[in-house]
């Protein structure tokens, strides 16, 4: 069964008690963002950072992109590509040329550029919405994970493309987690987002989880994740309990 509150205006956290029902939730979730985005616009532009996923929707009307990706050939097993390719795309009729994967013949700061272009042009055509209060493009849904460290997409703790305000998408030749050259979207983008879902799982990351969404002290460590906050959109948390375990005490309602 989940539990489900709003924390601290750090959006809405659903917490599931088992890797299956998050799973079950996350997919109809997603369902329902992309029926009501094509009954409005006519298409859904999502981003992911690699998930899969698992139910019949109108997959047709689907833009897919990547919030963030390694700059790896497509086949490699570090590709978020690959990832996406073998857990969703290759088992639903999704329209190859609306698939925005990166070029992974390029550099990390050719790739990013490149991107870039693919979504200023998507931008232009109302493929993708573009924010009203900033030039940012506005997807209806970016879909992430957050790493033991808490950070986000290819948004590492105490790293300066944190910081970055002008590119939508930017790239990094130094993570600290292997492979080192990555693009990544850039937060003033994951911010202007109309849906933000963060996915986390596993005990590892909760205390990354408690410090992204616990009201906590001037004295403790910023996690990138913190730093999600869509401006005029919705931030959502798909927590598994122990994921959770380290959550200030909540009043949930069942």
């Amino acid at each position: 069964m989940a539990i489900s509150g709003v924390k601290n205006g750090r959006g809405e956290l659903r917490i599931l008690e088992n890797l299956d029902e998050l799973r079950t939730d996350l997919a109809d979730y997603i369902a329902e963002l992309s029926e009501a985005a094509v009954k409005e616009r006519g298409v859904f532009a999502i981003a992911l950072s690699g998930a899969p996923y698992n139910k019949t929707v109108d997959w047709g009307k689907w833009y897919i992109f990547w919030a963030d990706e390694r700059v790896v050939a497509k086949s490699h097993s570090d590709s978020n590509y690959k990832l996406a390719k073998d857990g969703l795309l290759s088992k639903v009729p999704i329209v190859p040329s609306h698939v925005h994967s990166i070029n992974d013949s390029f550099s990390a700061e050719e790739a990013a550029d490149e991107y870039t272009f693919v979504i200023w042009q998507l931008v232009k055509t109302r493929m993708v919405s573009v924010s009203d209060i900033s030039d940012c493009p506005k997807f209806d849904l970016i879909l992430l994970g957050m790493g033991p460290d808490g950070h986000v997409a290819s948004l590492f703790p105490n790293h300066a493309v944190l910081d970055e305000k002008d590119e939508w998408v930017t790239f990094i030749t130094d993570s600290p987690k292997p492979p080192p050259e990555r693009m990544t979207f850039t937060l003033p983008v994951i911010n202007s987002a109309s849906n933000v879902a963060i996915v986390v799982t596993g005990e590892s990351k909760a205390e990354a989880v408690h410090l992204a969404i616990d009201n906590i002290g001037p004295d403790n460590p910023s996690v990138p994740a913190r730093l999600v906050q869509p401006t005029k959109g919705k931030l959502v948390w798909f927590l598994d309990k122990p994921a959770a375990s380290k959550l200030d005490s909540l009043r949930f309602s069942e």
